[in-house]
């Protein structure tokens, strides 16, 4: 199976799920509108101005006092980045061998075994509470937002009021607006806090506003569900409730690869030619927070590895140019030895890696291409 970019969500398309293929934007956990990129700056629009005029009309009829509505629209304005990267989701391939040595990459293994290590105390009473899995709370974690490290620093409400306006999914987005004020209006975060993605998903679990609404808990019992703070607690206990209203079994592992010992299930191979896995109804649960095999598989895997368990043990076959996970690893690593840097070697052909393909090439006065190959390696030798 080819896995398509809009399946990712915004956690793992917006928060770093791109290892060698480009600039990462919004990586920050806080910042200031200053540090934001240009395009991620309000410029001045009297069309986006008129619409805001009307909408906070409509939203005073829904019950968000004039109050909120000022608190929450100052300072605020359109982003033209925001619409840019909105309009760009191109769709494009990718296998889930390359979703998965990013998405559980050693890095992020290690990284979220150090961070189940330090908030141990707090997931697990959000397990004993909500009956889903310590590790599984902490693997959707560290696919969201990279165990907080990149919870977005977008302010909320130009972003999600820009994507209303622009109209390409207007009422989704309006309808996000209106569940961000109401937000503000209860009191969760003040307006400056509420950044996110630039799609306006927010916090260390990335829940749009709609989502927070219906399914974002106190859990530290401050009298706010804070999934903003550098606290994580109430975050993590949101993505627990969230599985559990959507039907997780406490004690039912997701799932596993075929002939590891893990339960029984359906069967599926994502891929063909790689792994297969057993998959039970919390791995479908686990779909309900983003809809793709890929995924929950990868919430899942991470979850096991978090947990002390090994990397897959089946293989997956050569990609369409014939090359192995092994042999792009190499290939990456011969480029930037040659001073072609691919910015790591992770064995995924992205932008980084194409530009330094295309660099070689040139320079040998080859057909420029950006297109790995065996001959390309063989030639690095």
């Amino acid at each position: 199976m080819q896995i398509n970019r809009r399946l990712f969500g915004l956690g793992l398309v917006s928060l770093g799920l791109s290892a060698c293929s480009g600039p990462f934007l919004g990586s920050r956990s806080a910042s200031t509108v200053a540090d934001l990129p240009a395009d991620l700056r309000p410029v001045p629009n009297s069309a986006y101005d008129a619409w805001v005029a009307s909408f906070r009309g409509r939203a005073a009829e829904q019950g968000i006092a004039q109050s909120t509505l000022s608190a929450a629209f100052q300072g605020t304005g359109y982003l033209p980045g925001v619409v840019t990267r909105d309009r760009s989701q191109t769709e494009f391939s990718r296998t889930l061998e390359d979703y998965l040595s990013i998405a559980v990459s050693e890095e992020r293994v290690q990284k979220g075994r150090a961070a189940f290590a330090r908030h141990r105390g707090t997931l697990s009473a959000i397990e004993n509470r909500y009956g889903v899995d310590a590790q599984v709370v902490t693997a959707i974690w560290g696919l969201e937002s990279f165990y907080g490290e990149r919870r977005g620093d977008v302010p909320v409400i130009s972003a999600t009021s820009t994507l209303a306006f622009d109209g390409r999914r207007g009422r989704f987005f309006e309808q996000q607006l209106l569940a961000a004020l109401r937000i503000l209006q209860n009191g969760d975060v003040p307006a400056a806090r509420m950044t996110g993605s630039w799609a306006g998903a927010m916090g260390h679990t990335q829940f749009i506003p709609t989502s927070y609404l219906q399914f974002a808990v106190d859990f530290t019992g401050d009298g706010r569900r804070d999934i903003w703070s550098d606290d994580p607690s109430d975050a993590l206990a949101s993505a627990a409730a969230y599985l559990q209203r959507n039907g997780w079994t406490r004690g039912l592992r997701w799932g596993g690869e075929v002939g590891s010992g893990g339960p029984s299930g359906t069967v599926i191979q994502p891929q063909p030619g790689g792994p297969r896995f057993n998959t039970t109804s919390n791995f479908r649960v686990i779909k309900r927070y983003n809809n793709s095999d890929a995924y929950a598989i990868g919430v899942g895997h991470l979850a096991d590895r978090i947990g002390g368990a090994g990397p897959l043990r089946g293989s997956f076959p050569p990609d369409a140019h014939g090359l192995t996970k092994a042999d792009r690893i190499t290939l990456q690593q011969r480029l930037t030895a040659r001073g072609f840097d691919t910015q790591g070697a992770d064995g995924v052909i992205g932008n980084n890696t194409e530009a330094a393909i295309r660099a070689y090439q040139a320079s040998r006065s080859l057909p420029v291409t950006g297109t790995p190959s065996q001959a390309l390696l063989q030639s690095l030798l």
